[in-house]
């Protein structure tokens, strides 16, 4: 297609979707495929899209790939793989700051579903300090270390740092374990016990430690074996 009809058809893309935006039946493809324009210039990307939603199957697996992965599939480079993981950045950065202050959680499964959405495609250990207000908003979501708990070595100082930057009343500690089973281990256990305790003596409370695997989930506060724990931090 000469450069000429690139353009033109690229414009013909851009006008409707400002004139009727995406929706359910908009093919994945063709939403890939205008993506695809902010990161290769002047060419069809067309035949690029329909590659990476057959290499990946579905735009969230893709924005959640590797760059490695995705500068394999033929026309995808290093721009693409770059824009695709500032997609995910963004959309989070959104979500995050669109919530704060004014989303609730009236359940134990409401924290979690989110949690689900905030460890989606992260595939090492990472540990995170959701936080809330007096009244329960949300305030923030941090990650505070990659790797386990026992090599990151998260001390009271940092989530004491977060509290404070985020005016926080209360937190929940969570973490995942990618490919594993939603079991804490001891050194969980005793981050959690120091971390409730250093919070306590500044009357903030820990409200949970959750562990995250796939589509399962641990909730130490809601396990009688653990409920101790968060026993202490609320007295």
């Amino acid at each position: 297609m000469p450069k000429g009809l690139h353009d033109d058809h690229r414009k013909r893309v851009r006008k409707e979707f400002l004139a009727n935006g995406f929706n359910s039946d908009t093919p994945p493809h063709k939403i890939v495929e205008m993506m695809l324009f902010y990161s290769i210039p002047r060419v069809d990307t067309n035949e690029t899209a329909h590659l990476l939603m057959d290499n990946f199957g579905s735009i969230s697996k893709l924005i959640d790939a590797r760059p490695e992965d995705i500068m394999k599939v033929k026309g995808a480079g290093e721009n693409t793989a770059i824009f695709l993981k500032f997609i995910r950045f963004i959309a989070n950065y959104y979500v995050n700051e669109k919530h704060s202050g004014t989303k609730r959680f009236n359940h134990i499964d409401e924290i979690c579903s989110f949690l689900f959405d905030k460890y989606l495609g992260f595939k090492n250990e990472v540990i995170a300090i959701t936080s809330l207000d007096n009244s329960g908003g949300y305030l923030g979501f941090d990650i505070i270390g990659e790797g386990d708990i026992a090599s990151v070595g998260i001390s009271a100082r940092q989530v004491i740092e977060i509290v404070i930057k985020r005016n926080a009343a209360a937190i929940i500690l969570s973490h995942n374990h990618p490919g594993g089973r939603a079991i804490p281990s001891n050194e969980d256990l005793q981050a959690t016990a120091v971390i409730a305790d250093a919070l306590r003596r500044i009357d903030v409370v820990l409200l949970d430690h959750i562990i995250i695997v796939d589509d399962d989930y641990v909730s130490l506060k809601s396990s009688h074996q653990y409920r101790y724990i968060f026993e202490q931090s609320d007295t």
